[in-house]
C-alpha cells in the first residue's frame, strides 16, 4: 500500500462516498455500500481501513491488486 490517504463519508441515505486527497473518487450504494460500511466499522486499525477503501474504489490507485506473499 502506498502513502495515499483515503477517507470516507457515510450519508443518511446509505451511500458511501470515498475520497482521495479531498476529492470524491467513488460513491457506493446498495449491497456494496452496506458491505463496505460494515467492513470499515469492524476494521481494527487504520491500515486495514485504507486497504478496504482502496478495494472499494476498484482499480483506482491499484486498490484491487493482491498483496505480495
Amino acid at each position: 500500500m502506498g502513502k495515499e490517504q483515503f477517507s470516507y463519508l457515510i450519508q443518511k441515505s446509505g451511500l458511501v462516498r470515498i475520497f482521495w486527497e479531498g476529492r470524491c473518487v467513488m460513491t457506493l450504494g446498495g449491497k456494496r455500500g452496506h458491505k463496505l460500511t460494515s467492513d470499515v466499522q469492524a476494521a481494527k486499525d487504520e491500515a486495514r481501513v485504507q486497504y478496504l477503501l482502496q478495494r472499494g474504489t476498484g482499480n483506482f490507485k491499484r486498490g484491487n491488486e493482491r498483496p505480495k506473499r
